[in-house]
């Protein structure tokens, strides 16, 4: 057993992250397809990537809240094989928050209010970074349900990432912040009420009619939840600190990447969080980083102009030896800068090696990924099986 086996094995939460452009949700994918490949049971692949890129490369087309299967004849047509099941579902914002009313709300009336409120769609799709929140509560109740042997989940990018680490704390802070405060004492407070009166009626006459009594409304009865949301804040808090819990860090091997891949492993550790593996995306072979690669360019540089364009102008048929040379050195150059690039990302893998427990890598592949078959080739590099 390889140490992705191992990994996926022993945990049954994985929180894929990493900063945008490095294939993370490909990577989330592939890892779904690896441990469906090794173990027998049910495997989901969440995402919560506002980009609903996971449904094309899946070939399951849109899905939401409601996890749906990949069905078996899709990886048997891929030439994919796999043990279990794989399965997927996409955070759905309106009807998480829905959810989330009905569930904390101590009551049908102040439930009914609150979906009914005239500002609730607009406040909850901006409020505390909502997106963040709903991923970790539908997150632990995935978990809680049992119904899978693992959950693999593709975050937003990393500093987006910590936003939703961080959210269920957000959340039970907010209800004990000023800004809640604020908010609705003038209608908790008589003496309030009345001196604020002008000031309100001004306001509704620019902002239209019971603006800022429809936002105190929806926040008076917000705050009725407020003991259901911050236990379960902290339950989910609990999760990600949880040893069945565990993060993926993705990443390619260029700078901007590299330094938030750093970024991120520390943030984890200082959260202590578990940080299981991180994965190299595109990489560029390793033999380009030997330094006979970088000799082998320069030679090839300095025998352009001599008898070896002339030698390759008489195999190809080219009576022009100056283009040929021409073209030997733009390869030469080429060769050139890949090679010290090479050596550029050994050196950064290196430093990402020394932060995790695991260190894999997926080459740079020719294709790009947009399926099934793709995912497979991927979770093959992964497990090293390619």
């Amino acid at each position: 057993m390889n140490d992705l086996d191992a990994l996926l094995a022993s945990r049954e939460m994985v929180l894929v992250a990493g900063s945008g452009g490095v294939g993370k949700t490909t990577i989330a994918a592939a890892l779904g397809i690896a441990a469906a490949q090794r173990q027998h049971g049910k495997v989901l692949v969440l995402t919560v990537d506002p980009a609903r890129r996971l449904a094309q490369a899946l070939g399951v087309g849109e899905f939401g809240n409601t996890p749906v299967r990949i069905p078996p004849e899709a990886f048997a047509d891929a030439g994919v094989k796999v043990r279990g099941e794989m399965w997927a579902a996409m955070l759905d914002t309106k009807a998480g928050w829905d959810e989330l009313i009905r569930r904390h709300a101590p009551d049908v009336a102040t439930r009914d209010a609150v979906l009914a409120n005239p500002l609730y769609q607009n406040i909850t799709s901006r409020f505390v970074r909502s997106h963040d929140y709903l991923a970790m509560e539908q997150l632990h109740d995935l978990h809680a349900t049992g119904n899978y042997d693992i959950v693999i989940v593709d975050t937003p990018p990393s500093r987006n990432a910590l936003s939703i680490l961080d959210a269920p704390s957000r959340m039970a802070e907010f209800f004990g912040s000023r800004l809640l405060r604020w908010l609705t004492v003038p209608y908790r407070s008589r003496f309030f009420t009345v001196a604020s009166r002008p000031f309100y009626q001004v306001a509704d006459r620019v902002l239209g009619s019971r603006f800022l009594q429809d936002i105190a409304d929806f926040f008076i009865l917000f705050q009725a939840m407020e003991r259901g949301f911050v236990k379960r804040a902290n339950e989910v808090e609990a999760l990600l600190v949880d040893a069945r819990t565990t993060f993926v860090i993705a990443t390619t091997l260029e700078t901007a990447p590299s330094h938030e891949a750093r970024f991120l492993a520390e943030a984890l550790a200082d959260r202590r969080m578990s940080l299981g593996a991180i994965i190299a995306n595109r990489v560029l072979p390793a033999a380009l980083a030997d330094p006979q690669a970088a000799e082998s360019a320069a030679a090839l540089v300095e025998a352009a102009d001599g008898p070896l364009a002339a030698d390759v102008a008489a195999r190809l048929g080219e009576p022009d030896h100056a283009l040929v040379a021409s073209v030997l050195h733009h390869v030469a150059a080429q060769f050139d800068d890949l090679a010290l690039n090479a050596a550029r990302e050994s050196e950064r893998r290196t430093e990402l090696a020394s932060m995790a427990p695991a260190m894999l890598d997926v080459p740079w592949l020719s294709d790009d990924i947009h399926d099934l078959a793709g995912l497979g080739r991927i979770a093959g590099h992964l497990r090293g099986r390619a």
